[in-house]
This record gives structure tokens, sequence and C-alpha cells, in this order.
């Protein structure tokens, strides 16, 4: 079953003192675009948290986001006594007059009155984290197969819409055998020449085989069926199904190109459209 590279999945987990929510998009990528958001007292455990995200989806443009809301009596800002005094000094000498609560408003808004102490990262915290992303990637995950499900199905019916085409278009073969010939012969009668037979039906032989797709129309079908084949494989196989899609498109341009049907050059725009529509859907397969 195929994958597709789009996605969301969020889990949450209430910590005794915060609660933590997770987040993971993805878009499709060539590769792996991994952009990470998360407060800076977890940036340590970055790398290893890159390395479980890659592990898990592989390919896309993923935002990985961390967020945490403390819902506790804790706090890792506190209020920086000495400077908010050494601030309520100085503006005392300016304003002697002025009430100690008005002091108190102006200084506690002077720079450097907050500072932040460093918070440890609890072991046992992070284990617990650690499962929440877990299950936020399961969640994308499961995402990305019910869009892969979606993908499939749009891929089969474009695929058997291409090989119906593909047949109607070898039914005008006979009928356009015919009418070269018509148009070859009256093209002759007009010029009221005699001309050898047999001599003509090997000048008429060389001409349509320039325009026989019986090879076209062999390899393209085989491409299809290959194009099913790897969409029940079991890897992810986004660039593999981009590299058949450019061959079913040569073997259509080679068909139209040797048409000289009004009717097949018809179908053959039409197989081009349900190709383009395949080749925009295989950018989004994991």
């Amino acid at each position: 079953m195929i994958q597709s590279m789009t996605g969301f999945g969020k889990a949450t987990l209430q910590l005794p003192t915060k609660k933590v929510t997770i987040e993971i998009k993805s878009l499709n990528s060539k590769g792996l675009d991994l952009n990470t958001r998360m407060p800076s007292a977890y940036r340590e455990m970055e790398l290893g948290l890159r390395n479980q995200i890659s592990q898990s989806l592989e390919r896309g443009k993923i935002d990985f986001s961390l967020f945490i809301e403390v819902t506790g009596e804790e706090t890792t800002s506190k209020i920086n006594a000495p400077i908010v005094r050494a601030y309520i000094a100085q503006i005392k000498e300016i304003i002697p007059e002025a009430d100690i609560t008005e002091l108190m408003k102006m200084a506690i808004r002077l720079p450097d009155t907050l500072k932040t102490e460093r918070e440890e990262i609890d072991e046992n915290e992070w284990a617990a984290i650690q499962n929440a992303i877990n299950e936020a990637l399961k969640d994308i995950n499961q995402f990305r197969k019910d869009e892969g499900l979606a993908l499939e199905n749009e891929f089969r019916t474009r695929i058997a819409n291409i090989r119906q085409l593909m047949n109607d278009a070898v039914a005008y073969d006979s009928e356009r055998v015919e009418t070269v010939k018509t148009r070859l012969r009256s093209a002759l009668d007009e010029i009221q020449v005699t001309v050898d037979e047999n001599r003509f039906e090997q000048e008429l032989i060389f001409y349509l085989e320039k325009y026989d797709i019986t090879e076209e129309k062999v390899r393209l079908g085989n491409h299809l069926d290959y194009f099913l084949e790897t969409l029940n494989g079991t890897e992810a196989n986004g660039r593999k199904l981009g590299f058949i899609t450019q061959e079913m498109g040569r073997e259509i341009n080679t068909m139209g190109s040797k048409s000289n049907h009004s009717e097949m050059q018809k179908l053959v725009v039409m197989m081009k459209d349900e190709l383009e529509k395949i080749k925009e859907q295989v950018l989004n397969v994991l």
C-alpha cells in the first residue's frame, strides 16, 4: 500500500505542572526537510528527536512543534530583586515624592528585572514526552496511509482509463490503413498513371510501417502493468512511480506522432490528460 506525504498528527500529555502538546505536519518534498520548533530547554534533545522523526516519516517537508503550557505554580522566571531595588532607588532620587507602588510599577517594566533560570530536563518527564511524540508519529502515519489509499484508488482508475483509451485508439488502426490506401489511390487516379500493383503494395507497406503503433501499444501496456505492480509493493515507491509515468509519457507521445488519424489523436490527447493527473498526484506519494 502506498502512503501520501501529506499528513497531520497530534498528541497531548498532562504532566504534574505542565501540559505538553505535540503537532506534526507534513507536505510533499523530494527529500526530508525537517523543521523543529520547541522550547529552548529541550534543544539538547533535538538531534535524537530528528533521528526519531526521520526514521518514522522518511520523506516530506515536516514541521514539528512542541508546545509547553505551565499549569502549576512553578515557573522558571524569577524577579531579580536586587535589580528592582536598584531601579526604585534611582527613580526615587529623580522623583522623591513618588508613591512606592508607582515606583514598583515603573521599575518592573525596566530591563533585566526578570531572570530565567535554566531548567534541567527530567529524564522521566522526557520519556513521557517521547511516548507522546510516538503517538503523534503514529497518528500522522495513519493519516498518510488513509491519504495513500485514496491516491491508490485514483491511480487505478486513471490507469484503467489510459488502457481503455489505448485500446480504443488501436481499434482505429484498420480504418486508418484503409484511409491511407484510399488517399494514395485517389492521388494516383488524379494524375492518371499506371502503377505496378506489387510495387504499390510494397510502398504502401513501407509507408504504413512508419505509422505502426504496435510496439508502442505493447510497451505502454507493460508500463501500465508495472505501475500497478509497484502500487502493490510494500516499500516507499513514489520516485519509482514517477519514473514509470515518464516512460508512459514517451510511448503516448510517440503514438500521437504516428497516429495520422483525427480520432486517434483525440484519444491520445485524452491519454495525456489522464497521465498528467497521475503525475500531479505521484508527487504526493512517499
